[in-house]
């Protein structure tokens, strides 16, 4: 009796495909990731973000990545330039000037909408913010405390009641964090909590024009260091360049600036 014939095993099915179904959260997770590898200050300006090698690293689809990285351009965290992709900003020290500058036009009318009416609450609210920024620091997660720093003038916004001023304040504090992690320094960044408790202590003072003056001071003190910090590594860059890419014998960046 002839024997039955044998069919050959079935050839194992292909991986597959990571795809948006296997995270609901697919895209906050990478736009996590990728905000935190932004704000750590690991980045440098002009860094190039390729689709396939964070879809690789993050598991996930490119078509995730893609839209993560629009996101973050709509956002002015990222550059997209057309054919070439997502890359790190390099802004110019003109173009953050520019951004200071509506911070404070904007923070100014802020302080005065919110001074002397700040419920019991939102004074609570508002310091334990700050105690989370303190713990940040301390705890060395830089990339956190850069985050809850822009995270306590948005909340301030929030105070003041308009959705309008805080979509925009939204935009200004995204460019301000990624300078922040671009060219200032850990050591100096560590004060930002303390200024913060003078700016509620401000809020609940008897002079409104001391109010706006403790809030600007804090920007311009920000925007000081981080255009120093700009201005240092563009040295560094122009002397790396006239040196054939040999700087002091030192490699990289430093953010002691």
């Amino acid at each position: 009796m002839p024997s039955a014939t044998r069919r050959p095993p079935p050839s194992p099915a292909p991986s597959p495909e990571p795809t948006d179904a296997d995270d609901a959260n697919v895209d906050e997770r990478v736009y996590a990731a990728v905000s935190k590898a932004l704000l750590s200050g690991k980045l440098r300006p002009g860094t190039p973000l390729r689709e396939r090698a964070l879809a690789e690293t993050l598991g996930c689809t490119r078509g995730a990545v893609r839209k993560v990285l629009a996101r973050l351009g709509s956002e002015k965290r990222l550059v997209l330039e057309h054919n070439r992709g997502a890359f790190v900003p390099n802004p110019s020290i003109d173009d953050m000037r520019g951004i200071y500058r509506a911070r404070r036009i904007v923070e100014a009318g802020l302080i005065t909408t919110l001074f002397g009416k700040l419920a019991r609450d939102q004074v609570a609210a508002l310091r334990k913010h700050v105690q989370a920024e303190q713990k940040a620091y301390k705890e060395g997660r830089r990339e956190d405390a850069i985050r809850l720093a822009g995270d306590f003038h948005l909340l301030l916004a929030q105070m003041a009641g308009s959705e309008e001023l805080l979509s925009y304040i939204q935009r200004l504090i995204s460019n301000t964090e990624l300078y922040k992690a671009l060219y200032d320094s850990a050591e100096a960044a560590s004060c930002a909590p303390r200024e913060h408790e003078q700016i509620i202590e401000a809020l609940m003072g008897k002079s409104l024009d001391k109010a706006i003056e403790v809030a600007l001071e804090h920007l311009d003190e920000l925007e000081q260091r981080v255009i120093a910090g700009a201005a240092a590594e563009q040295e560094v860059d122009l002397a790396s360049l006239l040196n054939g890419g040999a700087v002091g014998g030192g490699g990289g960046h430093s953010h002691g600036h």
